[in-house]
């Protein structure tokens, strides 16, 4: 409860390495943070396991009523941008030029530059291709915000279909060009490189229109 960020099982692990004797071993960790999740089943907060690690939250039940606490307004997000986290999610690892040639339009700098300042996307690599474009990603941070523990738990589009403002067309071809989109080789950055490998890549998202989000939700990628 009192650490600044999600904090990952090795670093809990780690946490016991001086007591010797006394210290847990993994299995009896796992199982300590399994019970503990457990006892707050019935309670307005809960331990849940997102990218960077476990963290203690409000429920998503009491959202409405802990947002009061906050005086500054939540960020919106235009349609456009939403889109564009989307497509990274469900096609990464992706170049900007691949991004517009799903949506039709280009992708502004803007755009681009807020995912990546949220911390939402990142640049993975370029493409061995002319130009060496950037390929991007999403993060570990990315699923923190939208509280889920790997990208295999973000809806498929089939469930999806149902939310307000999704342009499933934008991802009808996603089996299509899968293959296509990753014949290029991929040259990973060296100071990125022990971090990509453990990144997960091939999340979903749910692009709508001008929508905000409680922090506490998951989030259809909706609003923030």
């Amino acid at each position: 409860m009192v650490a600044a960020s999600p904090v990952s099982f090795d670093r809990l692990y780690q946490l016991f390495s001086d007591d010797g004797k006394q210290a847990p071993t993994r299995e009896k960790l796992r199982t300590v943070l399994e019970e503990l999740e457990n006892d707050y089943c019935h309670s307005g907060i809960e331990l849940v396991h997102v990218g960077s690690g476990y963290r203690f939250q409000a429920r998503k039940e009491v959202a409405s009523w802990i947002s009061r606490l906050w005086d500054e307004k939540r960020p919106r997000y235009s349609r456009a941008l939403l889109e564009t986290l989307a497509i990274i999610a469900y096609r990464q690892p992706i170049t900007r030029g691949e991004i517009e040639k799903i949506r039709g339009v280009a992708v502004s700098t803007n755009i681009v530059r807020t995912l990546i300042e949220r911390e939402w996307a990142r640049v993975v690599g370029h493409r061995d291709v002319p130009g060496k474009p950037a390929i991007y990603a999403t993060t570990k941070q990315f699923l923190d915000y939208f509280n889920l523990h790997s990208l295999s738990e973000l809806p498929s589009l089939a469930e999806l279909t149902d939310i307000d403002g999704l342009n499933t067309d934008l991802f009808a071809d996603t089996h299509n060009d899968a293959d296509s989109l990753t014949k290029a080789t991929t040259v990973v950055e060296p100071e990125q490189e022990n971090d990509q490998a453990n990144h997960d890549v091939g999340s979903a998202a749910d692009p709508s229109d001008e929508m905000s989000r409680d922090r506490s939700t998951i989030p259809a990628l909706g609003d923030g």
